[in-house]
Parts: C-alpha cells; sequence; structure tokens
C-alpha cells in the first residue's frame, strides 16, 4: 500500500487516472464529495465494449492505490449501473476540463466539485433578470481597505447628478454601509436578511426592505435610498438566527417546480428593494451593490450572477494579488464565465498614498495585469477582435482608479460627525475616483429616465 496521499495529492492523482479513463472513448466526471473524496464516473450508456469495461477495471485497483485516504466509497462507478446518472452528469457546476475528441477516441472530461461554500465562484449566470444591467458592485479580496465609505461618497454624488441610488448592504455578517447612511432608528423593519429566510417559505410578500437616507446631505433632485442587512434593532429581532439559515440552495417549493438555487434567492431580495423603491418613488438609475470581502458566496454570487460592472478594490501588497490570483485561476476553469466576467471588472487603487501618486497608480495597474492576464485573450494569435488590452489603456479592467489615502480617515467617526462626507479631506481622497467612476457607470435604464 502506499503512503497516504494529502488532499492536493489525491486530487491531482485522480485527475491523471481521469484522464486516462476518457482513453476509454467514454464520457468521464471526476467527482469531489464535501470530504474531499474523489470518484470517477463513467457515462457508458452508449454500451461499453468488454475491452473498456476491463480497461476500467483496472484503472479502479490503481484509482484506490494512489488517491488513499480520499478515495470515494465506490470509486469508479459505471452510469449504467447508476439510478440516477444525470445528477452528475449533467451537473450545472461541471467544469470541463477537456473536451471529447472522435478523432482519438477520447471523451469529455469534467470536474465537479462539491462544496459547502464557493460554488458560486465557477457556476454560469443563471439569473435572466434585466435590472442587473443597473447594478454596481464594489467588492475588496480584503476588508478594511474602505469599500463602505467609497460606496457611500459614491451613491451621494450620483444623487448629486440626479440619480435615483439604491444601496444594498451585502456584507450581512459585518454590516458597514448602513451606519453609513442611516441611524439605527431611521432603518426599514427588515433587511436583506429576513427576504432570505421568509421568501424560503413563502412568506416574503410586505416585509418593508428599503428607507430613504435622511442623514446624507444631497443636493437637486437625487435620492439615496438604503436596503439594510438587517432590520431596525428592536426587542425580539434575532438577526444571528436568521443568517445562520440563509445561505442553501433550496428545492423546489411545489412539487415539479425548478430549485432555488442562493444566487436567485438573493436576486430575488434584491429586485424585491428595487421594486419598493420604484412603488415609493422612482425605478433606481443606479443599484450599488456593497458585497462583502472574500472568497463567501455572497461575493461570489455578487460578482459572477448579480452585477453588471464590478469595482474591485485592491492594496497593492502580496496579500491582495495572491488573493484575486485565486479567483482569477479559479474563473479560468470555467471559460465562459472567464469571457462574461472580464470586462466587468475594474481595480480600484485603495488607500493609495499622495506621494508620487501617478507612479504608483501605474505600479498597482501592472499588478493587477499581471493577475487579469490569465482572463485576457492570446494576443499571440493575430486576432483583431481578441480582448487583450495594453498596460495604458484606460479602459482596461487593471486600469487603476485611485482612492488616496489620508491619516484622518482612519480616525474618522462618521457617527459623531454626519456632516462627514463634505470635509475637505473626503473630496481630496475622492474626486478622482468620482470622476473615473462617473465616467464608466451604467447609464439609467430607458424608463427610468
Amino acid at each position: 500500500m502506499n503512503p497516504p496521499a494529502r488532499f492536493d495529492e489525491a486530487w491531482t492523482k485522480a485527475i491523471d487516472h481521469a484522464e486516462r479513463a476518457v482513453g476509454s472513448g467514454c464520457d468521464v466526471v471526476l467527482v469531489r464529495d464535501l470530504m474531499g473524496r474523489v470518484s470517477v464516473i463513467v457515462d457508458d450508456r452508449t454500451a461499453a465494449t468488454s475491452e473498456q469495461t476491463a480497461f476500467l477495471a483496472s484503472l479502479r485497483e490503481e484509482f484506490v492505490r494512489d488517491t488513499h485516504p480520499f478515495t470515494g466509497l465506490d470509486p469508479v462507478q459505471l452510469a449504467s449501473e447508476m439510478f440516477a446518472p444525470e445528477i452528475l452528469l449533467d451537473s450545472p457546476d461541471i467544469a470541463i476540463r477537456s473536451e471529447a475528441d472522435p478523432e482519438s477516441n477520447t471523451g469529455r472530461l469534467g470536474l465537479l466539485d462539491r462544496t459547502v461554500v464557493g460554488a458560486d465562484w465557477l457556476r454560469t449566470p443563471q439569473v435572466e433578470n434585466p435590472n442587473v444591467r443597473q447594478r454596481v458592485a464594489l467588492y475588496g479580496f480584503k476588508g478594511g481597505v474602505g469599500r463602505s465609505t467609497a460606496t457611500t461618497v459614491l451613491a451621494r454624488r450620483l444623487a448629486d447628478l440626479g440619480r435615483c441610488v439604491l444601496v444594498v448592504d451585502l456584507d450581512l455578517e459585518s454590516p458597514g454601509v448602513s451606519a453609513l447612511l442611516e441611524d439605527p432608528a431611521g432603518l426599514p423593519d427588515h433587511g436583506i436578511v429576513d427576504h432570505l429566510v421568509e421568501d424560503a417559505v413563502g412568506n416574503a410578500d410586505d416585509l418593508e426592505l428599503i428607507c430613504r437616507s435622511s442623514v446624507l446631505p444631497m443636493s437637486g433632485n437625487g435620492e439615496v435610498w438604503l436596503a439594510s442587512a438587517g432590520g431596525r434593532p428592536r426587542e425580539g429581532y434575532d438577526f444571528l438566527a436568521k443568517l445562520n439559515r440563509i445561505y442553501s440552495d433550496l428545492p423546489p417549493a411545489t412539487p415539479g417546480g425548478e430549485p432555488r438555487p442562493f444566487a436567485r434567492r438573493l436576486d430575488a431580495a434584491i429586485s424585491a428593494c428595487e421594486q419598493q423603491v420604484a412603488k415609493k418613488s422612482r425605478q433606481p438609475d443606479i443599484v450599488l451593490l456593497d458585497s462583502r470581502a472574500g472568497v463567501h458566496d455572497i461575493a461570489a454570487v455578487t460578482l459572477t450572477q448579480l452585477c453588471q460592472m464590478a469595482l474591485l478594490f485592491a492594496v497593492d501588497n502580496p496579500a491582495t494579488w495572491h488573493g484575486y490570483g485565486m479567483l482569477v485561476n479559479q474563473w479560468n476553469q470555467r471559460p465562459d464565465q472567464a469571457r462574461a466576467l472580464r470586462e466587468r471588472l475594474r481595480i480600484v487603487a485603495a488607500m493609495l498614498p499622495q506621494t508620487d501618486w501617478e507612479e504608483r497608480l501605474e505600479t498597482v495597474s501592472s499588478n493587477a495585469l499581471d493577475v487579469l492576464s490569465a482572463l485576457y485573450d492570446d494576443a499571440a494569435k493575430g486576432d483583431r477582435d481578441a480582448f487583450n488590452p495594453s498596460l495604458q489603456d484606460e479602459g482596461a479592467p487593471h486600469a487603476a482608479i485611485p482612492i488616496f489615502f489620508s491619516n484622518e480617515l482612519v480616525s474618522l467617526d462618521p457617527a459623531s460627525n454626519r456632516d462627514w462626507i463634505d470635509l475637505p479631506l473626503i473630496k481630496s481622497a475622492y474626486e478622482l475616483f468620482l470622476e473615473k467612476v462617473e465616467r464608466i457607470i451604467p447609464d439609467p435604464l430607458p424608463e427610468s429616465r
């Protein structure tokens, strides 16, 4: 018996064996379960030959030897012997590693990684909502980079331009932007978590989900509305109990209906907020989604499925670029998703020192290009339509948009100074950010003009 394989080694070995298995001419899906155990599913439903069957029998012994203790309970399974093989073989979460090649008589190889969190980084967008066109996500791989403050400042700027803005606080574990836009007593009775738990049992009607910001100074006829993470704090309101129950995909609400993935449920919650703003005032021109940091499914769904543009906040350090590199590697496992994502991304150089800032900004753009270029097309192929912007292309995803750092920002307490947004240090830090984002923000929907 070989020495026990570690988690990563078992997966690598399993892929090697799965690549051999497609040589039998059958399509293959390599599945890794929640415990990391791996199994090969062979689609032999088109009448496998005796030679193929013998090959697969020998594969089983070697597969078990190389993947132990991360070997599935039934390590090599034939679709013809399974009750419902299509659940795995036709899963929308499969990442295609190689396509079938009739000339060499090899089948298609797909990878299906079952996880508790993280699956939505790889899922092809399923939400079909025209209002996604007006949604802008603000995300940072690392927290503490000023994302919520930037969301507030941007919302105010767009309102001053006459836009109707809805800010959705999706940082559910650590709400921040809600406190910048409204006092606790002025929050709506319910928040995003309430819609998620109530809608799961068909009880989401008549929830009060939004409020108009009463603490943000504005000029003109613009408006800023808030959909908070949770409702107004009060006796008997248990935010944490709801938070613990919202993230899972749900079965169909009725027999024969469609499953309810978390992405669709979150989209429904945001849509309900948009509809309430439209009913109380007008259709929102722009919806700002203040996303949670890190690799949580909230961030995955927000970036990959619920927005037209995503501002990626980056502090120029190795941890940030390593984190974004991990996300790019995930996206590249689904080429269709990578192509859909790349043009909606824009890097924001957060906490940029003002000394020699132009040179520092170019460094951020260069580092962003090193990471994001994995999503670009190969320019060497000579395709004029290839997506491969240069370092100097100001419209490229890697072209960093600056937010300047000030020591005074660290000690700023918006709760004790509601005029904070008009302080000179805010204008100095955010003015160039606002000018650049204003130029690339999505146009209002026709019916909201």
